[in-house]
């Protein structure tokens, strides 16, 4: 379905809708698709309608006319601004709420903020085509298990939250969320991240792994974050002076395993790049978590954490494949792979003895005589052993042909 967009006053509006696109994509992404829907109250906007305004600004379709939303950070991409100091110098005057801050610039318009700590976290604008690319899946896809309300997890069903603390690096977000996704975890929360959320650079180094980022939900403060969880672990690898239980990866996860069973949500905590976990933060935590590592490095990065948990947990839970399954592809099982062709017997492989016996008999090989038979024995015992195919008793046959007489060009007259 096409849509028509009008640009008025440098802003994308929707013709059938008549409200700009950026309030459309705050309202359905910040409420469930049908409540954004509903509070929007437009009779032409239904979720027909609604799928054609999010593709437009999943795509920025919005650049081609140099339109942009209020609030959304293309327009300080457009404007130039790249920096909180750009973004004051733009401005005549930025004044605190409370009267007793206020900071000058060379523009022309006057904002008023509750607190210069808020906007220097808000200046920059949000993503707004990011917010549209999470409501359109949602759209096409349905809402997965662990959006919306957040119902107590029926027994057996549910999985852990992965919740980081104050990440610094989308980078490692991004890489956090691929860990999670190789082994079978999909809600990840986020404290106060850094750079704010979402960002683009976290779905790049996901490689994939893209459903998990557009589903995390960002928090301003720990407690927000923990609040409907049950039973927490917190990760770390310093020693803490607290009185609760040190688990191994391992047997954190068979605690949350049995937890979840009772229908409890269960979260693993990790904390900081720089320094992990603080000890009011793990205080707030049911259990710590200490990997079994070198005493004299004990240090892992964000995503080796959160890998080596998520391991465990698919470890415990089954239902994990050796490799990858495609079309063409199917999970492989322990062991030796055969690649289908069968054990060679041992007609086959006495006929390799007789073969290569023969042709060193020829070249002088077993010399001196007396020693033939235990060149033999061995020769035989070194070429058991490897317990070679049908196909690759084949190839050795071929090969010791070729070095006989030789093969194509290289044949001997």
């Amino acid at each position: 379905m096409q849509i028509d967009i009008e640009i008025r006053d440098g802003r994308p509006v929707p013709v059938a809708a008549g409200r700009v696109v950026a309030d459309i994509v705050r309202t359905c992404h910040d409420a469930t698709i049908d409540a954004g829907l509903a509070a929007l109250a437009m009779q032409d906007l239904t979720r027909e309608t609604l799928e054609p305004i999010l593709i437009y600004c999943a795509e920025r379709q919005c650049a081609a006319s140099h339109a942009t939303c209020t609030g959304c950070s293309r327009r300080m991409t457009e404007d130039g601004i790249d920096s909180f100091d750009a973004f004051v110098a733009s401005h005549r005057e930025i004044a605190v709420s409370s009267g007793t801050i206020s900071l000058k610039g060379s523009g022309e318009t006057r904002l008023t903020v509750d607190s210069l700590e808020t906007l220097a976290k808000t200046w920059a604008g949000d993503d707004l085509w990011f917010f549209a690319r999470r409501v359109l899946r949602k759209l096409r896809h349905g809402v997965r298990s662990h959006d919306g309300a957040k119902p107590k997890t029926p027994a057996g069903m549910g999985k852990p939250s992965v919740i980081l603390v104050e990440p610094q690096l989308p980078d490692n977000i991004g890489m956090v969320a691929r860990a999670m996704a190789n082994f079978g975890l999909e809600e990840l929360r986020l404290v106060a991240p850094r750079d704010g959320w979402p960002t683009e650079k976290a779905r790049t180094a996901a490689s994939g792994a893209t459903f998990i980022i557009d589903d995390a939900i960002a928090y301003s403060t720990y407690e927000q974050a923990l609040s409907d969880c049950n039973w927490i672990c917190a990760t770390t690898a310093r020693q803490r002076d607290l009185a609760k239980p040190v688990l191994t990866p391992a047997q954190a996860v068979e605690e949350m395993r049995q937890r979840i069973a009772q229908g409890q949500r269960v979260g693993i905590v990790f904390g900081r790049e720089r320094n992990g976990l603080e000890t009011s933060e793990i205080a707030m935590a049911d259990a710590i978590v200490m990997a079994p590592v070198d005493s004299r490095f004990a240090s892992l990065n964000l995503a080796q954490s959160v890998l080596l948990l998520a391991y465990e947990w698919m470890k415990a839970a089954g239902g994990s494949t050796l490799g990858r399954v495609t079309t063409y592809e199917t999970a492989r099982e322990p062991g030796f792979h055969d690649r289908g062709f069968a054990l060679a017997d041992k007609a086959q492989l006495v006929g390799l003895f007789e073969h290569l016996e023969s042709e060193l008999d020829k070249k002088g090989f077993f010399h001196p005589p007396e020693k033939r038979p235990t060149m033999v024995q061995n020769l035989r015992t070194m070429l058991t052993r490897i317990g070679a195919s049908e196909q690759e008793i084949r190839t050795l046959r071929g090969v010791i042909k070729a070095l006989v007489h030789g093969k194509g060009p290289g044949r001997i007259p």
